[in-house]
C-alpha cells in the first residue's frame, strides 16, 4: 500500500511565481512571503515522496472554458507548462505517473466520482507555482512525479466543500491499495481569501483565512459544513479555491500534525498562505 506522508496547502497566485522567475524574492515586498515559506521548503527537502498528487484548477489556459469538468484527472506520461499569454515559466514540464492516475481513476469512479480524463494537458500557473513553493530551484526535474487532479472552481455551481472533502478520502483509500509507490505527498492549492472583480474587487479577510489555517489541520469538518454561497461571501468569488484544499485533508489521517503555517498580504491582490502537514506522526 502506499502511504500519505504528508500534504501541502499553498496559494498559487500567478505573481508568486512570476516574482521567483525574475529572482525578487529577497525584494522587500516579497521577503515577507518567501521567508514565509523557508520551513516548509527545508522540511520538505528531507521528505521527497515517491509520487505527488497535485489538486488544483485550471484558468482557461490548459482547457478552454467550454469545457469545464467537476472534478478531472490527468494520465499522461508528460504535462506541458502553459503559455498564459506571457511566454511559458521557465520550469520544467511535469512528469506524470500514468499508473497511479489508472489506478485512482478506476477506483474513485467505482466510488461514485465519475471524473474526466486527460490524455494530454498543459498545465499552467495553477499548477506550477505550488511546486515551485514546494521546490524553488528544480533545475531540469521537479522532485517526482506529479498526478494532477482538476476541481472545478470557476463556474457555478461548483462542488461543494463536503464533496471535496469526500473526494480525499476516496483518494486515501484508494492509495491504500496502490502497490506501485511508497509514498505519496498530496497538494492542495489556491485562495486565500481574494476577489478579482466587481464591486468587491481587492477584498481579503484575514480573520477567516486564519480560520482556515487553523481548522484545516484539526477541523476540517467545520470547513466542510461551510456551503459555497458561504465561501464567496466570507472569502471573495475567487476564494472559494480554498475547497480544493480539502481534497488534500480528507486524503490523510483524521488526526495529522501541523509542521508550519505561514500567512501574507497582500500578495498581488490577494490573501497568501499555506499550512504544512505530517501525515504520519499523528498520534
Amino acid at each position: 500500500m502506499s502511504e500519505v506522508i504528508w500534504g501541502l496547502g499553498t496559494s498559487h497566485v500567478p505573481s508568486i511565481g512570476a516574482a521567483m522567475d525574475r529572482d525578487l524574492t529577497a525584494d522587500p515586498k516579497w521577503s515577507p512571503l518567501f521567508d514565509g515559506y523557508a520551513p516548509a521548503r527545508e522540511w520538505l527537502a528531507e521528505r521527497t515522496p515517491d509520487v505527488a498528487i497535485l489538486v488544483y484548477n485550471d484558468h482557461a489556459n490548459g482547457v478552454d472554458l467550454d469545457i469545464v469538468p467537476t472534478f478531472a484527472i490527468g494520465t499522461a506520461e508528460q504535462y506541458r507548462v502553459a503559455d498564459e499569454g506571457y511566454g511559458r515559466r521557465a520550469v520544467p514540464d511535469v512528469t506524470g505517473d500514468p499508473d497511479l492516475s489508472c489506478h485512482l481513476l478506476e477506483h474513485l469512479v467505482d466510488d461514485g466520482f465519475d471524473l474526466t480524463v486527460f490524455s494530454e494537458l498543459d498545465v499552467d500557473h495553477g499548477f506550477t507555482v505550488p511546486l515551485s513553493v514546494w521546490t524553488p530551484d528544480p533545475g531540469d526535474a521537479w522532485p517526482c512525479p506529479v498526478v494532477p487532479i482538476m476541481v472545478n472552481v470557476i463556474r457555478y455551481p461548483q462542488p461543494s466543500a463536503a464533496r471535496c472533502y469526500a473526494l480525499g478520502q476516496a483518494i486515501g483509500r484508494a492509495l491504500a491499495s496502490y502497490e506501485g509507490a511508497r509514498t505519496v505527498g498530496i497538494l492542495g492549492t489556491g485562495g486565500m481569501s481574494h476577489q478579482l472583480a466587481g464591486a468587491r474587487a481587492g477584498f481579503v479577510n484575514p480573520e477567516f483565512d486564519r480560520m482556515f489555517l487553523d481548522a484545516i489541520a484539526d477541523d476540517p469538518q467545520r470547513l466542510t459544513a461551510l456551503h459555497r454561497d458561504e465561501y464567496i461571501r466570507l472569502a471573495g468569488s475567487e476564494g472559494i479555491e480554498l475547497i480544493m484544499w480539502l481534497v488534500m485533508r480528507g486524503a490523510m489521517n483524521a488526526r495529522v500534525r501541523t509542521v508550519h503555517t505561514a500567512y501574507h498580504v497582500p500578495a498581488s491582490n490577494t490573501a497568501a498562505g499555506l499550512a504544512l502537514l505530517d501525515n504520519r506522526s499523528a498520534p
